[in-house]
């Protein structure tokens, strides 16, 4: 190919300005005097033919490798259309760069499944189909760094946890058949709420029961957390203690903004964190301080505040590591919620703003909330603005551009709701079969493919009594109060305490994900320009 150029005037017709052009004598490429290169018709130009043996003006349209053209022509101003440029053919590289396009697209959209369930936790058929499309969305995007190679030891511990109300059985030996219950199931840690409203109920330092003196008098208000830690020992639990639900005299305005507000000075809140800490050294061991306090009314009747959770949160993990320095604190579980109504905060933008507030320095682990709603825990489509099972992916990428890669994330309440066609579905609906499938799957997705996650808890065990069965978040429970158990239970007690043959997922299929999008983009670009050069006037002639 002769690459000779020579000097052309001409008007380009995108601005109507005298330029020089200068061009090759196959007219396969021009490049402007300005250095430009204009790579097709879409940007042709006016060229007035010096000396060529014509005096008109042409449209020339020019080509080149990159638009993978052959040849290109002229149309002159006078009509006469003759000047035919000579075609040299595509070359073998243009062929091979097409089918290597042709893979990187394949291998960029294929997805980590052996099913359409597997991919999209869906269970018809149009269901999955809508999944299929929502995830090749998801899949083309930039994919969360999450860092498998930088995590600290308080991952390699069980993943069996479940969330429980022992302190709401008013019969010791129902508490003791719960944790018995637990651990034959094979649960290794409960979730347990140490309410500061039942523990120093009638004001600061004061550790009486005194709600029911006419029926028993006071009582001790340690004695029943006494009795749970007791157990805990005996039946080889870890407890992980929730601190949260303040007692109204912490407040000025009372329950006046909602029972779960915060206190009004925050070194009340380290004192009973202390306190607890103290008289469970060395025998409790993890400690999660408050609950969603990005919404559901968990901050009380009023705006959520992430910089005022996190003075509270900084405020009990100093107080807990004076007095237990072995202890592990828990931050709060974040609600997954699109919400930016005051009263509810965005999780991804609530963290962040508690990083900008100084919280990576005053918590352990970091906790989420594992629901998986309308989908299974298979569901591997992945945005911002979608609420199910693997959301806990957006915050680890969070944590790990916050310098925080080495903590791990544990989960606080993962589980699917069953609850009956008459009632409300405010956290999704699911069989009751299909809820004992999810949660094993869940388990097992973590084991398989999230290292960065520690405990699981299993949102809840029972509840003591049956009063809200026309509550919709009743019907996540895994047992009736009467301790019959449900499918649920029983298939992650078979699980939990079978050989459970998991192969974690290979490192390269981190990487593999992570090159999705790259590789996405790459082969779509060079597929769409050969499209075009495909479609250009003349090409099949």
């Amino acid at each position: 190919m002769d690459l000779t150029y020579t000097r052309l005037t001409c008007v380009d017709h995108i601005d109507g300005k005298d330029d020089s052009v200068y061009c090759s004598i196959f007219l396969t490429h021009c490049i402007m005097e300005n250095g430009a290169k204009w790579p097709g018709c879409w940007r042709a130009v006016w060229i007035e033919l010096v000396g060529a043996g014509s005096d008109g003006v042409a449209v020339c349209c020019m080509y080149d490798w990159w638009m993978m053209a052959d040849y290109g022509f002229c149309h002159m101003k006078n009509g006469y259309n003759g000047v035919p440029m000579p075609k040299w053919n595509v070359s073998i590289v243009k062929k091979v760069v097409v089918i290597l396009a042709l893979v990187m697209l394949v291998v960029s959209l294929w997805p980590h499944a052996s099913s359409l369930y597997d991919l999209t936790g869906e269970e018809t058929l149009p269901a999955q189909l809508r999944g299929v499309v929502h995830w090749l969305n998801t899949a083309v995007r930039p994919q969360p760094d999450l860092a498998v190679d930088a995590l600290g030891p308080e991952t390699a511990v069980s993943p069996f946890g479940v969330n429980t109300f022992l302190q709401q059985e008013v019969e010791p030996e129902k508490r003791e058949l719960s944790m018995q219950l637990l651990h034959d199931a094979g649960f290794t840690h409960i979730r347990q709420e140490f309410a500061w409203e039942d523990i120093e109920v009638h004001g600061k330092g004061d550790f009486e029961d005194r709600r029911n003196m006419a029926a028993i008098g006071a009582v001790d208000a340690w004695a029943k957390y006494d009795q749970i830690v007791d157990l805990a020992d005996t039946y080889d639990i870890e407890i992980i203690a929730r601190l949260s639900n303040p007692p109204s005299w912490t407040r000025a305005l009372t329950d006046t903004i909602g029972p779960l507000a915060p206190p009004d000075n925050v070194a009340d809140y380290g004192d009973f964190v202390a306190a607890v800490a103290e008289r469970y050294q060395g025998r409790v061991r993890y400690y999660q301080l408050w609950n969603e306090p990005n919404g559901n009314e968990e901050w009380g009747l009023q705006d959520v505040n992430p910089e005022a959770y996190t003075a509270l949160l900084c405020e009990g993990y100093q107080r807990i590591k004076e007095a237990d320095p072995d202890a592990v604190v828990l931050a709060a579980a974040l609600t997954p919620t699109l919400a930016m109504d005051g009263r509810h905060m965005n999780d991804l933008i609530f963290l962040q703003r508690m990083y900008n507030a100084g919280a990576g320095g005053c918590f352990d682990v970091f906790s989420a909330q594992g629901y998986g709603l309308w989908s299974g825990a298979t569901d591997q489509r992945l945005r911002p603005t979608v609420i199910n099972y693997p959301h806990n992916l957006l915050l680890r990428d969070m944590m790990v551009q916050n310098g925080d890669a080495h903590k791990p994330i544990w989960i606080s309440e993962m589980g699917w709701n069953t609850v009956p066609e008459e009632i409300p579905a405010n956290f999704g609906r699911v069989t009751e079969a299909e809820q004992a499938k999810y949660t094993v799957e869940a388990f097992q997705r973590q084991q398989e493919a999230w290292p960065w996650v520690g405990v699981n808890n299993v949102w809840f065990f029972k509840r003591p009594a049956d009063w809200e069965l026309g509550e919709s978040w009743y019907y996540f429970r895994m047992m009736q109060p009467d301790f019959t158990p449900l499918p649920v239970f029983e298939a992650v007690a078979e699980y939990a305490v079978g050989e459970q043959a998991v192969e974690p997922m290979p490192g390269w299929v981190y990487m593999w994900h992570a090159w999705r999008p790259l590789l996405f983009s790459i082969s779509a670009v060079i597929l769409f320009y050969a499209l075009l050069a495909y479609l250009m006037p003349g090409k099949r002639e």
